[in-house]
C-alpha cells in the first residue's frame, strides 16, 4: 500500500476519474446501440449527429482512442445511409 500521501492522493483522483470516464464511456456505448437498432431513417438521422457528438467529446478527453471515435461514426454514417 502507498506510504506517502501524495500517492494516497494519485489513488483516490484515479478512482474517481475512472468512475467519471466509465460511465461517459457506457453512455455512449448504450447510444450507439440504440442508433444501430434504429429501423427508422428520420430518427436515426436526427441520434446520429448526437451520438457523434458524444463519441468526439470522449475521445478529446482520451476515454477512447480517436480511431476509435472515428471508426464508430464512419460505421454509424453508413447504417444511417442504409437506412429506407
Amino acid at each position: 500500500m502507498a506510504n506517502h500521501q501524495s500517492a494516497l492522493k494519485r489513488i483516490r483522483q484515479t478512482q474517481k476519474r475512472k468512475l467519471h470516464n466509465r460511465y461517459y464511456a457506457k453512455t455512449a456505448r448504450n447510444a450507439v446501440r440504440k442508433l444501430r437498432a434504429t429501423t427508422d431513417k428520420a430518427v436515426a438521422a436526427e441520434l446520429l449527429p448526437k451520438v457523434s457528438s458524444m463519441l468526439d467529446k470522449l475521445a478529446k478527453r482520451k476515454v477512447i482512442h480517436r480511431n476509435k471515435a472515428s471508426n464508430l461514426k464512419s460505421k454509424l454514417t453508413l447504417h444511417v445511409n442504409k437506412l429506407d
